[in-house]
């Protein structure tokens, strides 16, 4: 880009002095420079040309008399025209970041600009399925109030989930059926449904990309967007439409997978300075029921917790400065404590243990001075959390949040009796002495298949390692049950992009199975198996 500039820089120098340019809009090898010599000729054409002034003949004769005041007046000249150059440059420059599309890493960088100026926005959201044939129906339109603290108000205007309310203001979250003339209260956090198309999460996700373009551009709902084709690790690429004016995302068409594809737009979006706080402040209407999903209890302190749980939670002296304990809730066996991080949210879940803890497939595998911990993050189906999760003196902890893992770590290193020693990312572990073969074509689609909805089985290393050890067990095909059970199989290695499982079965005729995340090295990549240990 800075040879560019340099280029531009002679090229406005070389017109200021009315010479030709070395290069130009018809010769650069460039279609960026020849968009930007183009725009440098039209604003130095909105300049009228200077004419001789009526005491033209007077100067020019002084100045053939007199060499020095022809030197002087050639250096103003000069410094006119520099001065010319920078303005010209100026609203090249305001060209390059507002008008002209040179690639889709502007517009995410305007897209993510624009979105920290939002407080709060209101739209009107429509969902349309098609199929291959071109033949489209509506499947739902919400309307849909939203802030940059995560609160949010939709009602179902269309579709199967037509007049329902569903609120998170942060504090609780419910919903309004009036079909069944019912309320259901939820934990407002953590929130694994929200609603689609939250500009938020779609601008994180862009910004994810492995490669994203500008392809072209549109008329959305009569706003003039750009077209931005967006590629994620490993999956199938979809498009986004973002709004010239605003830079925020009006629509978004998901790829054509199985005949089925989705478009949804904010068929009309405005922005506000909050959400109306009747529409985010809980009131049970006159003659509904009001059903608790969670059943838990807010109590005033650790005593009454106590008291309720059946044990004495932890609170340690010292917290990370950040965290500001806003609750504690208590049920039979289980005490949450939760904290305010900077806007964001941690919880802290103590209750009784009930065995030994068995991580989570999707999980890495850390350690602390007595055991192991268990590390999502993010958590599979919700791209915003993290958490952190463990065994001690008889109780099991959950840490969990929407914010970085160094700070998930660090609370929950407050509640350890020692460090959590995360597992290293560039470790593979041991070498397995039989490798197996892949083919990155057939895991690469194998992998757009379960974005799609198949073979979900494909993101439980643990399934994975099952199956293989199955098939090897019964090479021509698995009847009825598997061979090898689940409870067969353990965990030894996990660092979110290798694992390791152990055999326990005399029968099996591998001791050790590895896999590794080879398409994408998250919560939604599959595993494959790379090898094994013969029994």
């Amino acid at each position: 880009m800075k040879d560019n500039e340099q280029k531009l820089s002679d090229y406005i120098d070389r017109l200021n002095a009315e010479q030709k340019p070395d290069e130009d809009e018809y010769s650069a090898n460039s279609e960026e420079l020849k968009e930007l010599y183009r725009s440098v000729r039209l604003v130095r054409s909105l300049k009228e040309p200077a004419m001789p002034g009526t005491d033209f003949h007077k100067n020019l004769v002084q100045t053939a008399a007199n060499p020095f005041v022809q030197k002087k007046a050639s250096a103003k000249r000069k410094w006119g025209w520099l001065i010319s150059a920078a303005s010209v440059a100026a609203v090249i420059a305001l060209l390059i970041n507002f008008m002209i599309p040179v690639g889709g890493g502007n517009v995410v960088n305007a897209m993510e600009k624009a979105f920290q100026k939002v407080d709060a926005y209101h739209g009107t959201l429509e969902i349309v399925q098609s199929n291959a044939n071109g033949e489209s129906m509506t499947q739902s339109k919400l309307e849909v109030w939203a802030d940059k603290d995560g609160r949010y108000y939709t009602k179902g205007l269309e579709g199967a989930s037509q007049d329902f309310v569903t609120v998170n203001n942060g504090e609780q979250k419910w919903q309004v059926q009036p079909g069944r003339k019912q309320v259901h209260i939820f934990p407002a956090f953590p929130d694994v449904f929200r609603f689609q198309f939250e500009l938020g999460n779609e601008i994180q996700g862009v910004k994810n990309a492995s490669k994203t373009n500008v392809v072209g551009e549109d008329t959305v709902a009569g706003r003039k967007a750009s077209i931005l084709e967006v590629t994620p690790d490993g999956g199938l690429p979809y498009r986004i439409w973002v709004d010239k004016e605003t830079k925020l995302p009006l629509q978004k068409e998901t790829a054509m997978y199985n005949a089925i594809q989705y478009t949804i737009t904010y068929s009309q979006i405005d922005f506000s300075d909050a959400i109306p706080e009747s529409f985010v402040s809980y009131q049970l209407p006159a003659g509904y029921e009001e059903i608790q999903t969670s059943p838990e209890q807010i109590v005033t302190n650790l005593s009454e917790a106590e008291q309720i749980a059946g044990f004495a939670p932890a609170m340690p002296e010292i917290l990370p400065a950040e965290l500001v304990l806003e609750c504690i809730a208590a049920n039979q066996n289980l005490v949450k404590l939760y904290y305010d991080a900077l806007r964001k949210q941690i919880i802290v879940q103590q209750e009784t243990a009930v065995g030994e803890l068995k991580p989570d497939p999707s999980a890495m595998i850390g350690s602390m001075y007595n055991g192991f911990v268990e590390i999502q993050s993010p958590v599979a189906g919700n791209p915003d959390l993290r958490s952190i999760r463990w065994q001690q003196d008889g109780i099991e902890y959950t840490v969990m949040g929407n914010v970085s893992l160094e700070q998930l770590v660090s609370s929950a290193e407050s509640f350890m009796n020692g460090p959590l020693e995360l597992p290293s990312m560039d470790e593979q572990g041991s070498k397995p002495q039989v490798e197996v073969p892949y083919d990155m074509e057939v895991e690469n689609n194998e992998q757009k298949s379960v974005d799609a909805g198949s073979s979900p089985w494909r993101i439980d290393p643990v399934f994975v390692a099952q199956v293989f050890v199955s098939l090897q067990m019964s090479p021509e095909g698995i009847t009825g049950e598997y061979p090898i059970d689940i409870e067969d199989l353990e965990m030894t290695e996990n660092n979110g992009t290798t694992a390791i499982i152990r055999v326990n079965s005399e029968d099996a005729p591998s001791k050790t199975v590895y896999l590794e995340r080879l398409v994408r090295q998250d919560a939604t990549g599959i595993w494959t198996v790379v090898g094994y240990d013969p029994s």
